[in-house]
C-alpha cells in the first residue's frame, strides 16, 4: 500500500517570504488560552490544565477563530480583525503580534498557507471573551457557538480529551491544537498519543 502524502506541510518561519508562497492564499487562526489548574468536576480528580477556546462553525466542524488574509494585511492584522468579527474581541485588550506566531503550514492542494497563533490571557479575561462571543457580528451565522476543550481523561480512559479528539475538525485545526499543546507545555506528547489511541469501552 502506498504511503499517503501529508496534506499540510510545516513551513519554517524563514521560508515564509519565498516566492513560492507569495501568490498563495493565506489564512490566519488563533488559539486563545489561559492556564488553569483548577478542578473541573469537584467530586473527582479532573483538572482543567488550561482553558482553550474553540468554535463550532456553520459547517458543523470545530475550528479556531480566524480566516483569510485580505490584500494589504499581515497575518497578525487579519487574525486580529477576524477575532473582532467572530468574538467581539476588543483590539485594545487582545492584539495578536508576531511573537504570538506558533507555526505555519502549506496545503498544496488548495495553494493555501495557514498561519497559526496562540495568545495567553488571564482567567478573568478568558471568561470575558467567552461572554463577548455571544455579541459578535458573526455569532449565529459563521459561528454557531464557543466551547472549552476538556484536557483531562476520565476513569474509563476515553471520556474527556480522547472523546473530544474524535470530533470533526476543519482543515488542520486538530494538528494545530496538538502542536500547540505540546509546544506550550500544557500536555505531553505521551499524554496526547495515549488520548489519540484511546477507544470507547
Amino acid at each position: 500500500m502506498m504511503r499517503q502524502e501529508k496534506k499540510y506541510i510545516e513551513i519554517a518561519k524563514e521560508d515564509l517570504n519565498n516566492d513560492k508562497y507569495k501568490t498563495s492564499l493565506h489564512a490566519s487562526h488563533c488559539m486563545v488560552y489561559s492556564i488553569n489548574d483548577g478542578k473541573v468536576i469537584l467530586e473527582d480528580e479532573y483538572y482543567a490544565k488550561a482553558n482553550i477556546l474553540m468554535q463550532m462553525r456553520f459547517d458543523g466542524h470545530l475550528g479556531f477563530p480566524g480566516g483569510l488574509v485580505d490584500d494589504g494585511e499581515t497575518p497578525e492584522e487579519a487574525v486580529t480583525r477576524e477575532m473582532e468579527e467572530e468574538m467581539a474581541m476588543d483590539r485594545q485588550k487582545l492584539k495578536i503580534d508576531p511573537k504570538d506566531h506558533v507555526v505555519s503550514h502549506y496545503c498544496e492542494e488548495k495553494d493555501l498557507v495557514l498561519h497559526f497563533f496562540a495568545k495567553e490571557v488571564s482567567l478573568s479575561l478568558f471568561t470575558d471573551i467567552e461572554k463577548m462571543c455571544l455579541k459578535s457580528h458573526d455569532y449565529g451565522s459563521e459561528v454557531m457557538g464557543v466551547m472549552r476543550i476538556p484536557l483531562y481523561t476520565m476513569i474509563d480512559g476515553y471520556r474527556g480529551f480522547p472523546a473530544f479528539l474524535n470530533n470533526c475538525f476543519i482543515g488542520n485545526s486538530k494538528e494545530q491544537l496538538i502542536y500547540t499543546l505540546i509546544l506550550k507545555g500544557i500536555m505531553t506528547k505521551e499524554e496526547i498519543d495515549k488520548s489519540l489511541g484511546a477507544k470507547p469501552s
